[in-house]
Protein backbone atom coordinates (compact mmCIF):
# COMPACT_ATOMS: atom_id res chain seq x y z
CA UNK A 1 0.00 0.00 0.00
CA UNK A 2 3.14 2.47 0.80
CA UNK A 3 4.72 2.13 -1.76
CA UNK A 4 1.46 2.46 -4.21
CA UNK A 5 0.92 5.94 -2.72
CA UNK A 6 4.63 6.42 -3.16
CA UNK A 7 4.54 6.52 -6.87
CA UNK A 8 1.49 8.00 -7.00
CA UNK A 9 3.17 11.13 -4.97
CA UNK A 10 6.25 10.74 -6.99
CA UNK A 11 4.30 11.18 -10.86
CA UNK A 12 2.33 14.60 -8.70
CA UNK A 13 5.73 16.07 -7.64
CA UNK A 14 7.50 15.70 -11.54
CA UNK A 15 4.59 17.76 -12.58
CA UNK A 16 4.33 20.07 -10.03
CA UNK A 17 8.49 20.62 -10.54
CA UNK A 18 7.82 21.07 -14.00
CA UNK A 19 5.30 23.79 -13.02
CA UNK A 20 7.36 25.53 -11.21
CA UNK A 21 10.45 25.92 -13.94
CA UNK A 22 7.34 27.04 -16.21
CA UNK A 23 6.65 29.54 -13.39
CA UNK A 24 10.19 30.63 -13.14
CA UNK A 25 9.99 31.93 -16.34
CA UNK A 26 10.29 35.65 -16.76
CA UNK A 27 6.76 35.81 -18.74
CA UNK A 28 5.08 34.53 -15.39
CA UNK A 29 6.64 36.48 -12.99
CA UNK A 30 4.39 39.15 -11.16
CA UNK A 31 1.66 37.18 -11.87
CA UNK A 32 -1.37 37.24 -10.41
CA UNK A 33 -1.36 33.39 -9.91
CA UNK A 34 1.93 32.83 -9.10
CA UNK A 35 1.51 33.70 -5.35
CA UNK A 36 -1.25 31.85 -5.47
CA UNK A 37 0.35 28.27 -7.21
CA UNK A 38 3.13 28.70 -4.59
CA UNK A 39 0.72 28.63 -1.81
CA UNK A 40 -1.06 25.87 -2.99
CA UNK A 41 2.48 23.95 -3.12
CA UNK A 42 3.62 24.58 0.39
CA UNK A 43 -0.03 22.96 1.48
CA UNK A 44 0.22 20.20 -0.99
CA UNK A 45 3.51 19.53 0.89
CA UNK A 46 2.11 19.44 4.13
CA UNK A 47 -0.71 17.45 3.23
CA UNK A 48 1.46 14.60 1.46
CA UNK A 49 3.85 14.75 4.46
CA UNK A 50 0.73 14.01 6.36
CA UNK A 51 -0.27 11.34 4.22
CA UNK A 52 2.70 9.96 4.27
CA UNK A 53 2.72 9.75 8.45
CA UNK A 54 -1.12 8.27 7.99
CA UNK A 55 0.49 5.65 5.42
CA UNK A 56 3.37 4.83 8.22
CA UNK A 57 1.03 4.33 10.99
CA UNK A 58 -1.90 2.21 9.67
CA UNK A 59 1.31 -0.27 8.32
CA UNK A 60 2.47 -0.09 11.52
CA UNK A 61 -1.37 -0.74 12.75
CA UNK A 62 -1.35 -3.36 10.16
CA UNK A 63 1.61 -5.20 11.65
CA UNK A 64 0.55 -5.06 15.09
CA UNK A 65 -2.94 -6.51 14.38
CA UNK A 66 -1.16 -9.09 12.47
CA UNK A 67 0.78 -9.88 15.20
CA UNK A 68 -2.11 -9.49 17.60
CA UNK A 69 -3.92 -12.38 14.95
CA UNK A 70 -0.83 -14.53 15.22
CA UNK A 71 -1.06 -14.17 18.89
CA UNK A 72 -4.87 -14.99 19.32
CA UNK A 73 -5.03 -17.77 17.16
CA UNK A 74 -1.90 -19.27 19.15
CA UNK A 75 -3.81 -18.59 22.47
CA UNK A 76 -7.29 -20.35 20.75
CA UNK A 77 -4.83 -23.37 19.92
CA UNK A 78 -3.85 -23.61 23.31
CA UNK A 79 -7.32 -22.88 24.61
CA UNK A 80 -8.70 -25.99 22.65
CA UNK A 81 -5.80 -28.07 24.19
CA UNK A 82 -6.47 -27.19 27.42
CA UNK A 83 -9.74 -27.45 27.21
CA UNK A 84 -9.53 -31.32 25.59
CA UNK A 85 -6.97 -32.09 28.41
CA UNK A 86 -9.82 -30.65 30.95
CA UNK A 87 -12.35 -33.20 29.40
CA UNK A 88 -9.63 -35.59 29.53
CA UNK A 89 -9.62 -35.08 33.30
CA UNK A 90 -12.95 -35.14 33.87
CA UNK A 91 -13.57 -38.20 31.94
CA UNK A 92 -10.94 -39.66 34.82
CA UNK A 93 -12.21 -38.16 37.37
CA UNK A 94 -15.80 -40.30 36.34
CA UNK A 95 -14.04 -43.09 35.85
CA UNK A 96 -11.94 -42.58 38.93
CA UNK A 97 -15.34 -41.74 40.62
CA UNK A 98 -17.21 -45.04 39.14
CA UNK A 99 -14.12 -47.27 40.33
CA UNK A 100 -14.19 -45.39 44.25
CA UNK A 101 -17.41 -46.04 44.37
CA UNK A 102 -17.58 -49.42 42.73
CA UNK A 103 -14.83 -50.42 45.75
CA UNK A 104 -17.15 -49.15 48.50
CA UNK A 105 -20.03 -51.21 47.03
CA UNK A 106 -17.71 -55.07 46.66
CA UNK A 107 -18.32 -56.37 49.88
CA UNK A 108 -22.09 -55.64 49.57
CA UNK A 109 -22.29 -57.26 46.16
CA UNK A 110 -20.33 -59.94 47.43
CA UNK A 111 -22.79 -60.66 50.10
CA UNK A 112 -25.63 -60.16 47.26
CA UNK A 113 -24.25 -62.95 45.71
CA UNK A 114 -23.25 -65.20 48.11
CA UNK A 115 -27.44 -65.46 49.57
CA UNK A 116 -28.52 -66.50 46.56
CA UNK A 117 -25.54 -68.93 46.20
CA UNK A 118 -26.58 -70.02 49.20
CA UNK A 119 -30.50 -70.26 48.71
CA UNK A 120 -29.13 -72.72 45.84
CA UNK A 121 -26.99 -74.93 47.37
CA UNK A 122 -29.69 -75.46 50.68
CA UNK A 123 -32.52 -75.81 47.83
CA UNK A 124 -30.78 -78.75 45.96
CA UNK A 125 -29.68 -80.56 49.36
CA UNK A 126 -33.66 -80.20 50.51
CA UNK A 127 -34.12 -81.44 47.28
CA UNK A 128 -31.85 -84.27 47.37
CA UNK A 129 -33.70 -85.49 50.27
CA UNK A 130 -36.94 -85.51 48.91
CA UNK A 131 -36.24 -87.52 46.31
CA UNK A 132 -34.11 -89.96 48.29
CA UNK A 133 -37.73 -90.77 50.05
CA UNK A 134 -39.51 -91.08 46.68
CA UNK A 135 -39.95 -95.02 47.50
CA UNK A 136 -41.52 -94.26 50.96
CA UNK A 137 -44.29 -93.00 49.22
CA UNK A 138 -45.95 -96.04 48.23
CA UNK A 139 -46.19 -97.65 51.34
CA UNK A 140 -46.98 -94.51 53.17
CA UNK A 141 -50.00 -94.06 51.44
CA UNK A 142 -51.02 -97.52 52.05
CA UNK A 143 -51.39 -97.14 55.28
CA UNK A 144 -53.89 -93.90 55.08
CA UNK A 145 -57.38 -94.34 54.88
CA UNK A 146 -59.05 -92.70 51.01
CA UNK A 147 -60.47 -89.94 52.97
CA UNK A 148 -57.21 -89.68 54.61
CA UNK A 149 -55.06 -90.02 50.80
CA UNK A 150 -57.79 -87.09 49.70
CA UNK A 151 -56.22 -84.60 52.64
CA UNK A 152 -52.86 -85.85 52.33
CA UNK A 153 -53.04 -84.84 48.13
CA UNK A 154 -55.49 -81.43 48.78
CA UNK A 155 -52.04 -80.96 51.29
CA UNK A 156 -50.20 -81.24 48.65
CA UNK A 157 -52.07 -78.90 45.67
CA UNK A 158 -52.86 -76.13 48.51
CA UNK A 159 -51.75 -72.45 47.67
CA UNK A 160 -48.87 -72.04 50.12
CA UNK A 161 -46.69 -68.74 51.65
CA UNK A 162 -43.31 -69.08 51.24
CA UNK A 163 -42.06 -68.41 54.64
CA UNK A 164 -38.03 -69.12 54.26
CA UNK A 165 -37.38 -65.61 54.28
CA UNK A 166 -38.91 -64.96 57.77
CA UNK A 167 -37.12 -63.65 60.84
CA UNK A 168 -36.98 -65.50 63.56
CA UNK A 169 -39.00 -62.74 65.43
CA UNK A 170 -41.88 -62.60 62.66
CA UNK A 171 -41.68 -66.50 62.62
CA UNK A 172 -42.28 -66.89 66.37
CA UNK A 173 -44.82 -63.58 66.03
CA UNK A 174 -46.76 -65.86 63.66
CA UNK A 175 -46.76 -68.89 65.41
CA UNK A 176 -48.16 -67.47 67.85
CA UNK A 177 -51.37 -66.30 65.75
CA UNK A 178 -51.65 -69.82 64.20
CA UNK A 179 -51.55 -71.08 67.41
CA UNK A 180 -53.98 -69.28 68.99
CA UNK A 181 -56.09 -70.09 65.89
CA UNK A 182 -56.11 -73.85 66.34
CA UNK A 183 -56.77 -73.80 69.88
CA UNK A 184 -59.84 -72.17 68.68
CA UNK A 185 -60.88 -74.73 66.88
CA UNK A 186 -60.23 -77.20 69.84
CA UNK A 187 -56.93 -78.58 68.28
CA UNK A 188 -54.69 -80.22 70.28
CA UNK A 189 -50.64 -80.14 70.48
CA UNK A 190 -51.75 -76.72 68.56
CA UNK A 191 -48.21 -75.13 69.16
CA UNK A 192 -46.30 -78.19 67.45
CA UNK A 193 -49.09 -78.49 64.75
CA UNK A 194 -48.49 -74.11 63.99
CA UNK A 195 -44.62 -74.62 63.40
CA UNK A 196 -45.26 -77.71 61.16
CA UNK A 197 -48.35 -75.49 59.33
CA UNK A 198 -45.54 -72.61 59.31
CA UNK A 199 -43.16 -74.56 57.56
CA UNK A 200 -45.17 -76.21 54.93
CA UNK A 201 -46.43 -72.38 54.31
CA UNK A 202 -50.35 -73.37 55.19
CA UNK A 203 -51.35 -70.29 56.90
CA UNK A 204 -55.15 -69.82 55.53
CA UNK A 205 -57.93 -71.58 55.00
CA UNK A 206 -57.53 -74.39 57.13
CA UNK A 207 -61.40 -75.28 58.04
CA UNK A 208 -60.87 -77.81 55.56
CA UNK A 209 -58.18 -80.01 57.09
CA UNK A 210 -60.09 -79.52 60.89
CA UNK A 211 -60.71 -82.89 61.17
CA UNK A 212 -56.95 -84.01 59.66
CA UNK A 213 -55.48 -81.69 62.41
CA UNK A 214 -57.56 -82.98 64.93
CA UNK A 215 -56.33 -86.54 64.04
CA UNK A 216 -53.50 -88.53 65.83
CA UNK A 217 -51.76 -88.87 62.49
CA UNK A 218 -51.80 -85.08 62.07
CA UNK A 219 -47.89 -84.96 62.66
CA UNK A 220 -46.99 -87.25 60.20
CA UNK A 221 -48.76 -86.65 57.29
CA UNK A 222 -48.25 -82.74 57.19
CA UNK A 223 -44.70 -83.31 57.69
CA UNK A 224 -44.57 -86.03 55.00
CA UNK A 225 -46.66 -83.24 52.82
CA UNK A 226 -44.03 -81.01 53.85
CA UNK A 227 -41.30 -82.95 52.66
CA UNK A 228 -43.13 -83.79 49.18
CA UNK A 229 -43.53 -79.68 48.65
CA UNK A 230 -39.92 -79.26 49.31
CA UNK A 231 -38.64 -79.85 45.73
CA UNK A 232 -41.37 -77.43 43.94
CA UNK A 233 -40.44 -75.36 46.90
CA UNK A 234 -36.41 -75.27 45.62
CA UNK A 235 -36.93 -75.20 41.88
CA UNK A 236 -39.02 -72.02 42.63
CA UNK A 237 -35.91 -70.33 45.20
CA UNK A 238 -33.27 -71.36 42.77
CA UNK A 239 -34.98 -69.44 39.95
CA UNK A 240 -35.86 -66.23 42.06
CA UNK A 241 -31.96 -66.99 42.76
CA UNK A 242 -30.63 -67.15 39.69
CA UNK A 243 -32.87 -63.89 38.40
CA UNK A 244 -31.68 -62.19 41.28
CA UNK A 245 -28.06 -62.91 40.38
CA UNK A 246 -28.56 -62.27 36.54
CA UNK A 247 -30.03 -58.99 38.28
CA UNK A 248 -26.79 -57.92 39.88
CA UNK A 249 -24.15 -59.29 37.32
CA UNK A 250 -26.42 -57.31 34.57
CA UNK A 251 -26.10 -54.01 36.60
CA UNK A 252 -22.61 -55.08 37.45
CA UNK A 253 -21.57 -55.28 34.34
CA UNK A 254 -23.42 -51.64 32.93
CA UNK A 255 -21.98 -50.15 36.18
CA UNK A 256 -18.14 -50.96 35.25
CA UNK A 257 -18.76 -50.87 31.43
CA UNK A 258 -15.94 -48.35 30.49
CA UNK A 259 -17.45 -45.04 28.07
CA UNK A 260 -16.13 -42.00 28.89
CA UNK A 261 -15.16 -40.51 25.86
CA UNK A 262 -17.92 -38.61 24.93
CA UNK A 263 -18.26 -39.20 21.59
CA UNK A 264 -21.70 -40.05 20.82
CA UNK A 265 -25.17 -40.14 22.67
CA UNK A 266 -27.27 -43.21 23.11
CA UNK A 267 -30.94 -43.69 23.67
CA UNK A 268 -31.59 -44.35 27.04
CA UNK A 269 -34.45 -45.22 29.47
CA UNK A 270 -33.86 -43.51 32.43
CA UNK A 271 -35.90 -45.90 34.47
CA UNK A 272 -33.48 -48.87 33.48
CA UNK A 273 -30.32 -46.24 34.12
CA UNK A 274 -31.82 -45.31 38.17
CA UNK A 275 -32.61 -48.86 38.00
CA UNK A 276 -28.87 -50.61 38.02
CA UNK A 277 -27.70 -48.00 40.25
CA UNK A 278 -30.53 -49.12 43.35
CA UNK A 279 -29.88 -52.46 42.25
CA UNK A 280 -25.92 -52.33 43.35
CA UNK A 281 -26.95 -50.62 46.43
CA UNK A 282 -29.53 -53.08 47.12
CA UNK A 283 -27.51 -54.64 50.19
CA UNK A 284 -26.71 -51.24 51.82
CA UNK A 285 -30.80 -50.47 50.94
CA UNK A 286 -31.75 -53.52 53.31
CA UNK A 287 -30.00 -52.42 56.39
CA UNK A 288 -33.32 -50.00 57.02
CA UNK A 289 -34.05 -47.54 53.84
CA UNK A 290 -37.12 -47.50 52.67
CA UNK A 291 -37.17 -47.14 48.58
CA UNK A 292 -40.13 -45.51 46.98
CA UNK A 293 -40.24 -45.45 43.28
CA UNK A 294 -42.69 -43.03 41.79
CA UNK A 295 -41.26 -44.08 37.36
CA UNK A 296 -44.19 -42.33 35.27
CA UNK A 297 -44.14 -43.37 31.68
CA UNK A 298 -41.55 -41.50 30.05
CA UNK A 299 -39.58 -41.42 26.17
CA UNK A 300 -35.99 -42.68 25.74
CA UNK A 301 -33.68 -39.52 26.07
CA UNK A 302 -30.45 -39.30 24.20
CA UNK A 303 -27.59 -38.90 26.33
CA UNK A 304 -24.45 -40.15 28.21
CA UNK A 305 -25.71 -43.35 29.77
CA UNK A 306 -22.67 -44.50 31.38
CA UNK A 307 -22.31 -40.81 32.71
CA UNK A 308 -25.91 -40.39 34.11
CA UNK A 309 -25.20 -43.61 35.92
CA UNK A 310 -22.46 -41.72 38.04
CA UNK A 311 -25.00 -39.16 38.77
CA UNK A 312 -27.30 -41.28 40.54
CA UNK A 313 -24.44 -43.05 42.11
CA UNK A 314 -22.95 -40.02 43.54
CA UNK A 315 -26.66 -38.80 44.58
CA UNK A 316 -27.94 -41.76 46.10
CA UNK A 317 -24.65 -42.92 48.24
CA UNK A 318 -24.92 -38.97 49.12
CA UNK A 319 -28.35 -39.85 50.81
CA UNK A 320 -27.75 -43.41 51.91
CA UNK A 321 -24.51 -41.73 53.58
CA UNK A 322 -26.91 -38.38 54.95
CA UNK A 323 -29.38 -41.09 56.63
CA UNK A 324 -26.71 -43.38 57.76
CA UNK A 325 -29.11 -46.10 56.03
CA UNK A 326 -32.06 -45.68 57.81
CA UNK A 327 -34.59 -43.88 56.74
CA UNK A 328 -36.81 -43.58 53.49
CA UNK A 329 -35.64 -42.71 49.73
CA UNK A 330 -37.95 -41.43 47.33
CA UNK A 331 -37.02 -41.92 43.53
CA UNK A 332 -39.07 -39.71 41.24
CA UNK A 333 -38.97 -40.17 37.17
CA UNK A 334 -41.54 -38.03 34.84
CA UNK A 335 -42.02 -35.92 31.82
CA UNK A 336 -42.44 -32.43 32.51
CA UNK A 337 -42.97 -30.34 29.16
CA UNK A 338 -39.54 -31.07 26.89
CA UNK A 339 -37.50 -32.40 29.52
CA UNK A 340 -37.15 -35.53 32.08
CA UNK A 341 -36.89 -34.37 35.21
CA UNK A 342 -35.23 -37.13 38.53
CA UNK A 343 -35.96 -36.02 42.00
CA UNK A 344 -34.23 -37.98 44.72
CA UNK A 345 -35.59 -36.87 47.81
CA UNK A 346 -33.84 -38.47 50.99
CA UNK A 347 -34.94 -38.29 54.89
CA UNK A 348 -31.51 -37.81 56.51
CA UNK A 349 -29.66 -35.21 58.40
CA UNK A 350 -30.10 -32.28 55.32
CA UNK A 351 -27.66 -29.53 54.30
CA UNK A 352 -26.92 -26.50 56.43
CA UNK A 353 -28.13 -23.46 54.79
CA UNK A 354 -24.67 -21.75 54.62
CA UNK A 355 -23.77 -25.12 52.14
CA UNK A 356 -26.45 -25.04 49.84
CA UNK A 357 -24.99 -22.76 47.73
CA UNK A 358 -21.14 -23.93 47.77
CA UNK A 359 -21.52 -27.61 47.28
CA UNK A 360 -21.06 -27.90 43.76
CA UNK A 361 -17.79 -26.24 44.38
CA UNK A 362 -14.85 -28.40 44.15
CA UNK A 363 -13.13 -30.26 46.91
CA UNK A 364 -15.88 -28.19 49.43
CA UNK A 365 -17.82 -31.19 51.68
CA UNK A 366 -19.86 -31.28 54.22
CA UNK A 367 -18.48 -34.93 55.45
CA UNK A 368 -16.11 -35.87 57.94
CA UNK A 369 -12.43 -35.52 57.47
CA UNK A 370 -11.53 -38.77 55.42
CA UNK A 371 -14.85 -39.67 54.09
CA UNK A 372 -15.41 -37.30 51.01
CA UNK A 373 -13.04 -35.59 48.35
CA UNK A 374 -15.50 -32.49 47.74
CA UNK A 375 -15.74 -33.44 43.83
CA UNK A 376 -18.58 -36.02 43.78
CA UNK A 377 -21.07 -33.31 43.38
CA UNK A 378 -18.56 -30.98 41.08
CA UNK A 379 -19.03 -34.03 38.82
CA UNK A 380 -22.29 -34.35 38.80
CA UNK A 381 -23.03 -30.71 38.01
CA UNK A 382 -20.46 -31.17 34.98
CA UNK A 383 -22.14 -34.21 33.93
CA UNK A 384 -25.32 -32.13 33.46
CA UNK A 385 -24.13 -29.25 32.42
CA UNK A 386 -22.52 -31.03 29.43
CA UNK A 387 -26.32 -32.75 28.84
CA UNK A 388 -27.37 -28.98 28.96
CA UNK A 389 -29.34 -29.86 31.75
CA UNK A 390 -29.32 -28.52 35.35
CA UNK A 391 -29.44 -29.43 38.76
CA UNK A 392 -30.81 -27.84 41.63
CA UNK A 393 -31.20 -28.79 45.64
CA UNK A 394 -33.51 -27.59 48.77
CA UNK A 395 -32.59 -29.14 51.68
CA UNK A 396 -34.01 -28.81 55.18
CA UNK A 397 -33.47 -31.70 58.26
CA UNK A 398 -35.79 -34.48 57.52
CA UNK A 399 -36.06 -34.13 53.64
CA UNK A 400 -33.47 -32.87 51.44
CA UNK A 401 -34.55 -32.95 47.62
CA UNK A 402 -32.30 -33.41 44.53
CA UNK A 403 -33.50 -32.42 41.00
CA UNK A 404 -32.30 -33.18 37.84
CA UNK A 405 -33.55 -31.89 34.73
CA UNK A 406 -32.44 -33.12 31.42
CA UNK A 407 -34.07 -31.87 28.13
CA UNK A 408 -35.16 -34.06 25.72
CA UNK A 409 -34.60 -34.39 22.11
CA UNK A 410 -30.51 -33.16 22.70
Amino acid sequence: MESKKQTLFSREEQVIAAAKDILKAEEYQGHPLHDEFSSLLKNYKKLSKQINRLVKSNDRQQAALQQSSEKLKETLKQLEEQHLQLQTTQNQLVASGKMAALGLLVAGIAHEINTPFGAIHSSIHHIAMSLDSISELPRFLNTLTPEKQELFFMLLEADSTDTTSLSTREERKLRRELQKKLEEMEIENARDLAAELIQLGLLENMEPFVTLFQDSSAHEIIGIANQWKQPKRGIENISIAMERMSKLIFALKNYARQDLTGDHKTETDLRNNMETVLTLYQNQIKQGVEVVKEFSDVPAIACYADELIQVWTNLIQNALQAMKQKGKLVVKIYQEKNQIVVELIDSGCGIPPEAVDQIFQPFYTTKPPGEGTGLGLDIVKKIIDKHEGRITVKSRPGRTNFTVCLPLGN
